[in-house]
């Protein structure tokens, strides 16, 4: 369903193989909490998806608990920006931002992260519509 959905998508998406069972039982246990639904559905087709000029669309379950537990464990972030706890990193923007899905709630939205500011900002309602708005150029990068 999720590559076939890309797929259809204007411009190119670079797909991964499946995620294994092993690296997403992985990814939630180092992150302490289960990964939303419908992103396991997602890493199930592929595990990670690239734009056009390399920007994880969607990252890897590796990528996923790496970038999460490097921005939850740093000890000078909570100097610097409002608690990473509630958010769930899934991708970038090639320049610096993020974008999540929040980690805690059972609640589809995503939102975007600005690393200049520390803003969080909504981007999308659901994951389906996160993708189909980024490779459409809705969410403005």
């Amino acid at each position: 369903m999720w590559t076939e959905m890309v797929t259809a998508l204007p411009g190119p998406a670079a797909f991964r193989p499946p995620a294994t069972e092993a690296s997403l039982g992985h990814c939630a246990t180092a992150l302490g909490h289960p990964l939303p639904a419908d992103l396991v559905a997602l890493l199930r087709e592929s595990d990670g998806i690239e734009g056009e000029y390399g920007e994880g669309l969607i990252w890897s379950a590796e990528q996923i608990a790496s970038e999460n537990r490097l921005l939850r464990g740093d000890e000078g972030f909570p100097k610097l920006y409002m608690p990473f706890d509630p958010l769930f990193f899934f991708a970038d923007t090639g320049g610096g931002d993020l974008f999540a899905l929040l980690s805690r709630i059972d609640r589809p939205d995503v939102f975007t992260w600005n690393h200049e500011n520390d803003s969080r900002t909504w981007a999308a309602p659901n994951l389906a519509t996160y993708l189909e708005w980024r490779m459409t150029g809705r969410i403005d990068l």
